[in-house]
């Protein structure tokens, strides 16, 4: 005989600043505190707030809620954001990392047109990580298409697990936009996975960065792998929200993620009784 036992790893939610957009960093980190997250990843971009170590030292210390990872500054939007050079990019987010206490730099890799970056990324990413505790975790992204042309954006590769990495993210919004198997990329990151971007997506040319549930990517599927592996990363909430008709409807989605994530996580396993 045998009681099921519900076993929850040591993960923690977290909630993606950009997943308020348009609302600001502030709005983020007081949402995140408001709905029992139990920390936030800040996105490193236009908003000055999110780009100002003591600003949200201050927002991490009124709400009570700590900041567990920051994205470097890496979307078209953010070319001039902390530098025009990449490598200072993430030098100025590890800085910050070590400065917040955030355990985490979540990175993509270079566009294709930035040539000599993406040549030494690899190299370069491993050094970077060979000096300090922070993880450097380098997140899959996805070919660009238009109507029935494809693009290759991002070298060395959209699919991360093709190169030499200490730590990956998965983006499972990511993984929808590429048409790929988000568990068998897993599979193949094995335990250098070390972060995870959960928002789903329906396989469409656009990155939906939907709630999880709401497309055809296996969220529950995956946080329930992650339960039974005992994985100790980061669960990030990083979805769209900017179609919500008000901040009660964006909180509405954002309290849904969090009951989602939680409920799987929270897998059910089968022990001998005593």
């Amino acid at each position: 005989m045998a009681d099921p036992v519900v076993r929850i790893p040591d993960a923690k939610v977290a909630l993606s600043t950009a997943s308020v957009y348009p609302e600001s960093t502030a709005t983020a980190f007081e949402t995140a505190s408001r709905l029992g997250y139990d920390g936030v990843e800040v996105m490193v971009w236009t908003d000055p707030v999110s780009q100002d170590i003591e600003a949200l030292r201050r927002l991490s210390d009124y709400h009570q809620i700590p900041i567990l990872a920051v994205h470097a500054p890496c979307l078209l939007i953010t070319q001039r954001v902390w530098s025009t050079d990449p490598w200072v990019k993430l030098q100025r987010a590890q800085a910050a990392a070590e400065k917040l206490g955030a355990g985490t730099v979540v990175v993509h890799p270079p566009f294709r047109w930035q040539r000599q970056y993406a040549r030494d990324f690899v190299t370069g990413i491993w050094r970077m990580a060979n000096e300090t505790d922070v993880r450097f975790a380098v997140e899959n992204m996805y070919p660009w298409r238009y109507r029935d042309r494809e693009m290759l954006a991002y070298a060395p590769d959209w699919d991360v697990t093709k190169d030499d990495y200490r730590h990956f993210t998965i983006d499972l919004s990511h993984s929808a936009t590429a048409r790929t198997d988000a568990l068998q990329m897993i599979d193949r990151m094995g335990d250098r996975l070390g972060h995870v971007h959960l928002a789903d997506g329906s396989g469409s040319n656009k990155d939906e960065h939907l709630v999880p549930g709401r497309g055809t990517q296996p969220c529950a599927e995956v946080l329930e792998r992650l339960a039974r592996t005992g994985f100790d990363g980061h669960v990030v909430i990083e979805v769209n929200t900017r179609r919500a008709m008000s901040s009660a409807e964006r909180e509405a989605d954002l309290a849904e993620a969090l009951a989602f994530t939680r409920l799987h996580l929270a897998s059910a396993l089968k022990v001998p009784r005593p």
